[in-house]
């Protein structure tokens, strides 16, 4: 495995003006290894960070829907994810410290899985998904706190025979990148913050939900001249 961040960054707060502004920075850090890569953005705040990376890099860019399950108590939070593909990965330690029954975690799967096909009818319509097979992958969000939703990502991907897989990000948890470093070739995260409290937003300083329709704008701009 493969780890780069920028170590001027470390344990920083509100290092990126926005969104675009990370995906510039990030786009530095990928630069030296272009040839024949796939942008894959993690709606919705990967997208314009992953827009921007495409942008600059001059590589083809789409968008792949991952989805976390929902705790039903606290739906900010969650206990797995579900991907386009329809691969389940669950925090089996965190579903056994809530007390979750079987027959709830199975409702919530369900639940999540058409939550995510809803969101990639939204978002690709009847496009087809790309041939990841032989292709330099880089999945990218705009942070990542438990890292469950993009491992859940990665082991899609993985499923598709690309030739490397790397994990590209502005800002996530160190307990994210230990999570997700033994299971990618590469691993970029400019901002690594530890301590038991994270959030990605405290790595912006403009920071915002974003709309179906501007990721929706994105989608419809070409990231290739």
């Amino acid at each position: 495995m493969d780890i780069v961040e920028e170590s001027t960054y470390r344990d920083r707060e509100l290092i990126f003006k926005d969104r675009l502004h990370a995906g510039e920075l990030l786009a530095e850090k990928l630069r030296p290894r272009v040839k024949n890569l796939q942008i894959l953005a993690i709606p919705a705040g990967g997208v314009p960070v992953a827009y921007t990376v495409a942008k600059i890099l001059g590589a083809p860019f789409d968008v792949m829907v991952v989805r976390k399950i929902q705790i039903p108590w606290n739906t900010e939070a969650g206990f797995g994810a579900v991907t386009w593909d329809g691969t389940v990965i669950l925090n089996e330690p965190l579903v056994a410290q809530l007390g979750l029954s079987d027959e709830v975690v199975q409702q919530c799967v369900a639940r999540t899985r058409q939550m995510v096909e809803v969101r990639l009818k939204r978002f690709r319509g009847e496009r087809p998904l790309p041939d990841l097979r032989g292709r330099r992958v880089v999945l990218i969000d705009d942070g990542l706190a438990s890292g469950f939703t993009m491992l859940a990502a990665v082991k899609s991907v993985k499923g598709q025979s690309p030739n490397e897989v790397t994990v590209a990000v502005p800002t996530a948890s160190l307990g994210a990148v230990e999570l997700l470093a033994p299971n990618v070739d590469r691993l970029v995260c400019l901002n690594i913050r530890g301590g038991s409290i994270f959030a990605v937003a405290d790595a912006y300083r403009n920071w915002y939900d974003l709309t179906d329709e501007e990721v929706m704008k994105y989608l419809r701009q070409p990231s290739q001249v």
